[in-house]
């Protein structure tokens, strides 16, 4: 679940790179727009998968 939810954080941040470097939504440009209910469901794993990995913050710090 961990290397999942990884993954998609990574292609999280891939997006807003490409959004902020060249206004360019790649999620949204491959899955028909940011409306798009396939959009919409990537965007929301992506949130998930994002408090998943804010969860391991923990497990980090008491190692």
């Amino acid at each position: 679940m961990f290397v999942t939810s990884l993954t998609l954080v990574i292609i999280g941040a891939l997006n807003w790179l490409l959004v902020g470097a060249f206004q360019f939504d790649l999620v949204a440009a491959i899955f028909g727009g940011q409306d798009a209910a396939f959009s919409r469901i990537i965007y929301v794993l992506v949130g998930i998968a994002g408090l998943i990995c804010f969860g391991l913050y923990k497990k980090i710090l008491e190692k």
